[in-house]
């Protein structure tokens, strides 16, 4: 029998790329920006929720305010929340409820807002930066335990850009050295990790709730924990209103905190943080929806990232920890690296991508708080010496080279569309756009100004703004 000779088969060839929109062709996007990223989605929900509180003047009271503190608990599944005006505001009390004081450190990573950290000061304690991780951006595990000294006594969990902590590595080491965790899920509303809510994990949280986070209610913050002990601390902290007599009276068998017992129903932090009663009214509301809207706000990421599926130079952040994800991909990022493009530099395909329409790109970070001027110069205080150190016996203010990692993310990341809907026809032209910047690398490489003619790594991007943070 002989065999019959077929003819080679080949790949079909990829289709041609329209021509840069940085050197005269079509830009990749057209369709309205607003369509698609807008956010929070608000409805005639919400608005009946604001218009309740306002006619029946209880903007300034708390029974609302209790009523989705119980229904956030019960979503987290930790036994406490107690609502603040800010997420600011809600780290702080966390803080003091674990009991840092003035001569202690926390431990916090240096690529964060500076919210994570910064309200030590006011408590007369001070910050310890680590590193983070390259893949995660979040807090590096074994950049932690070299900088516990007898001073410490909290670390900081930062779960950024929605990405979780390795929190079995940080519990372990808060465990060995009888430090508490406290967890900022500001940035990962409802994200999991290994099948647990973040924010119900380590022994406090503190979670953002203003309009630009996930979880959008107007302005505010919560706290969670499962520790009766701290949360009544909190109580006493920034809500004097309700320390005395709304479920933290001496007279309650319940109450375990005795410490507090001689200075009930006074205003032991002389704080006023309760959350204002149009933000939690439409809290609740939000609450009610948002498991499902950020489904679809993963599904779309995942689209997106599946339309770049072997492009070079560009590549997801995700988390590979099981039954774990990135909550509603805050802030949503990729990972840019120059070395697979010809070593293009990031400032380069920024500025092609704006051409192809996507103005909010941005490269980098945060500018790292290691090398910010308030934890190294500034004098909040009138201590006659920068507050970082005025309460510590050693100098704490740390050197660039002690954190490679931070140092170089500004070079090697960059923003992604937030997309809120799982819009297709929308998520490809976002997509075809880095396609086009990314197959054509080449042909950006003359006139490349790189990444260190404009100091890069010394700026970054304000998470509130989306401006470059000047040096």
């Amino acid at each position: 029998m002989t065999a019959t000779c077929e003819p080679a088969r080949t790949s079909p060839a990829p289709p041609t790329l329209p021509a840069l929109a940085l050197f005269g062709g079509p830009p990749a996007i057209t369709r309205p920006i607003r369509d698609i990223l807008k956010w929070p989605i608000v409805t005639e929900e919400d608005e009946a929720a604001v218009l309740h509180v306002l006619r029946e003047g209880k903007m300034s009271g708390w029974d609302i305010s209790m009523q989705f503190e119980k229904e956030f608990a019960d979503w987290l599944g930790v036994k406490y929340a107690l609502a603040h005006n800010t997420g600011t505001a809600s780290l702080q009390a966390a803080m003091f409820a674990v009991g840092v004081g003035r001569g202690d450190e926390i431990i916090c990573p240096t690529q964060t807002y500076w919210a994570s950290c910064l309200q030590a000061f006011s408590l007369g304690a001070t910050v310890v930066f680590a590193d983070v991780e390259e893949e995660s951006a979040c807090l590096d595990a074994g950049d932690i335990e070299h900088r516990i000294t007898a001073r410490t006594r909290a670390i900081v969990a930062v779960h950024f850009l929605g990405h979780p902590c390795d929190m079995d590595a940080i519990l372990a080491l808060a465990e060995k050295h009888k430090l508490k965790v406290i967890e900022d899920v500001s940035h990962a509303q409802g994200g999991l990790y290994k099948g647990r809510k973040l924010g119900s994990i380590g022994h406090v949280s503190g979670i953002s709730l203003m309009t630009g986070k996930s979880l959008a209610i107007g302005e505010g913050g919560i706290l969670t924990t499962n520790d009766q002990h701290i949360y009544e601390r909190a109580v006493a902290f920034g809500h004097y209103e309700r320390f005395g007599g709304f479920g933290l009276s001496t007279r309650d068998e319940n109450f375990v905190s005795e410490d507090l017992q001689p200075f009930y129903g006074l205003p032991l932090g002389g704080n006023k943080y309760r959350m204002h009663q149009m933000s939690s009214a439409v809290g609740r509301v939000q609450l009610k929806h948002y498991d499902q809207r950020v489904e679809e706000i993963r599904k779309a990421s995942q689209y997106f990232w599946s339309l770049l599926e072997g492009v070079p130079g560009l590549h997801p952040h995700k988390t590979t920890f099981p039954e774990s994800n990135m909550a509603a991909h805050y802030e949503a990022r990729g990972h840019y690296r120059p070395e697979e493009v010809g070593g293009l530099s990031l400032t380069r395909v920024v500025e092609a991508m704006k051409a192809e329409g996507y103005s909010d790109c941005v490269p980098g970070l945060l500018r790292p708080l290691h090398q910010h001027p308030v934890f190294n110069e500034a004098d909040v205080y009138h201590d006659g010496k920068p507050t970082r150190i005025a309460f510590s016996d050693r100098d704490l203010r740390e050197k660039a080279e002690e954190f490679p990692v931070s140092s170089r993310l500004n070079r090697r990341m960059v923003t992604i569309p937030w997309f809120k809907h799982l819009w297709p026809e929308y998520i490809e032209e976002y997509a075809l756009a880095f396609r086009k910047v990314l197959l054509q690398a080449d042909q950006l490489l003359a006139g490349d100004p790189g990444d260190d003619k404009i100091g890069l790594t010394q700026g970054s991007v304000n998470m509130s703004s989306k401006q470059p943070v000047k040096k």
